[in-house]
């Protein structure tokens, strides 16, 4: 990738230009170039070049974008040490102060180097970090898919593989953007294994209170496979989180009966929660009966009579359920529902399904073959 230089002379004149730049902004920093090479002025620059990122001046870009290409022109065993010095200087700028400028500068310098350099690790934590900062994370490559191909490319430890799918998560749920930030934090909790699954337990808690809180979260059966999150069994964590699995709307107002305190130290709200719970309920009902008489939805739900029509309405919305209201007979009529958990037996009700569709096809198959020779 081609970086916009300062000016279009050698490397040598060009710290010496960016220098003498600095210096004229206020910097300490002397004019003459380092008898030690290369590598040693563009570190000097680096430490000294925080004058320009407060400054308006429209040529700072241009600066910058000089020192960047006078970086990707180093030997990779020079370069590792100042980019990681460079980006910690743009991470640290203040909030506000040039974020455009500073997400542009990391840009050029993570595009600008061999795809596979493992110090892009590095440049690619610092743009997550300053984009998160000016609300610009939608700017910023996050999908999953290419995610795990940098984490492979880069041959990260654990170590990095975790912060830098824990950065990607933050910046996202900011970002309000809660499905992909659910899928970068099941992949994180996933890569964890029995031997550090408890190193994980801030993830884990963070992970199920993030699930539980977000409005359009309603399946949550995934979680438990998961060894951090195993490793909360027997905490009231683990407990909740089993109730808006498998249990009913009961269950929940008998936990939060009993620890109303510890509802209220996650930042959950009893009503949404009451909510959601009702709506997992009336999704159990739904897989179990076709039929569902108001009487049992007025017990089963805690609701009134006259609430059932806009209940059913508002769980039609979510299409996790398809039903219709029968207020003659005082039911709905059940079409399809969503399983609250998929396991074995919901795999058996599948094949008998399937089977069932292969055997009524092999029967019109026939029938046809049967017309066919008879005409």
């Amino acid at each position: 990738m081609s970086v916009p230089a300062f000016i279009d002379i050698t490397e040598e004149d060009q710290a010496s230009e960016l220098r003498a730049y600095i210096k004229a902004k206020g910097a300490e920093i002397s004019e003459e170039n380092s008898e030690r090479g290369l590598h040693v002025d563009l570190s000097q620059i680096i430490e000294a070049c925080d004058v320009c990122l407060k400054d308006d001046d429209k040529d700072v870009e241009s600066v910058m974008n000089s020192v960047v290409s006078l970086l990707l022109i180093l030997e990779t065993e020079k370069q590792e040490a100042l980019i990681e010095s460079l980006c910690e200087k743009l991470v640290k700028s203040r909030e506000g102060e040039r974020p455009t400028l500073r997400m542009q500068l990391l840009c050029n310098l993570f595009h600008g180097m061999d795809e596979n350099a493992p110090v892009r690790y590095t440049v690619y934590c610092s743009l997550i970090k300053v984009a998160a900062t000016c609300n610009a994370i939608a700017f910023i490559p996050t999908d999953l898919d290419q995610v795990r191909k940098w984490i492979t490319d880069w041959n990260l430890d654990t170590e990095k593989k975790h912060i830098l799918l824990r950065l990607v998560y933050e910046a996202l749920v900011d970002c309000k953007k809660s499905e992909q930030a659910a899928k970068v934090m099941v992949e994180l909790l996933g890569s964890y294994t029995e031997d550090n699954a408890s190193q994980a337990r801030v993830d884990a808690h963070r992970c199920i209170v993030r699930a539980l809180k977000d409005p359009n979260t309603f399946l949550f059966d995934h979680l438990l496979a998961l060894k951090p999150v195993r490793f909360l069994e027997g905490e009231l964590i683990h407990d909740l989180l089993t109730i808006f699995i498998s249990a009913k709307l009961v269950a929940y107002v008998k936990f939060y009966q009993n620890n109303q305190d510890f509802i209220d130290s996650l930042g959950l709200s009893h009503e949404q929660n009451m909510a959601k719970m009702r709506l997992l309920t009336f999704l159990g009902m739904a897989a179990e009966f076709k039929e569902i008489s108001f009487d049992t939805m007025l017990e089963e739900l805690q609701i009134g009579a006259d609430d059932v029509e806009a209940f059913v309405i508002d769980a039609v919305r979510t299409k996790m359920v398809y039903c219709k209201i029968d207020q003659t007979q005082r039911k709905v009529v059940v079409s399809h529902s969503t399983h609250r958990t998929f396991g074995k037996q919901q795999w058996q009700q599948l094949h008998d399904t399937l089977n069932s569709w292969k055997q009524n096809l092999s029967t019109v198959k026939s029938s046809l073959q049967t017309l066919s020779t008879s005409t």
